[in-house]
């Protein structure tokens, strides 16, 4: 799989120089955030923005937090790898599937609008999920 590595970096250079006031975020939310063109199999962003769903999963300070990046697709969990996936309805006609394996520390510059919010229910199991694949 090619990646577009050349128009990604103007815009991640953009993020960074940026003099703009991060937003402010919470825990549990649901933002589109930049997350980019990233090596081998790790979840890239989509489209001109290279920007993809993620939700906050634990806040650190008003800068970092951590990341769990979303995804529609359902049909592309390998059978036995369930553990690492976590599905929960973001609204009533939209299932979303967090891909645990694949959280990260992000700064809050990526972050480009709120789209919604996981059930405080749906946070908890996905909590479980997740503490269930450390040691």
């Amino acid at each position: 799989m090619k990646k577009n590595y050349t128009n990604w970096h103007p815009i991640k250079k953009a993020l960074n120089n940026s003099e703009e006031d991060r937003v402010f975020f919470h825990e549990r939310e649901i933002w589109f955030c930049h997350l980019g063109e990233n090596v081998g199999f790790e979840q890239d962003g989509r489209g001109d923005d290279f920007l993809r769903p993620i939700v906050i999963y634990r806040k650190f300070n008003n800068e970092i937090f951590w990341a769990i990046p979303l995804t529609k697709s359902s049909d592309k969990i390998k059978s036995g790898a369930e553990k690492y996936y976590y599905n929960f309805c973001f609204s009533p006609n939209i299932i979303s599937v967090a891909i645990l394996s694949q959280i990260r520390l992000i700064d809050a510059k990526r972050l480009v609008r709120q789209i919604g919010m996981i059930t405080e229910d749906d946070f908890e199991k996905l909590n479980k999920k997740f503490k269930d694949l450390l040691p």
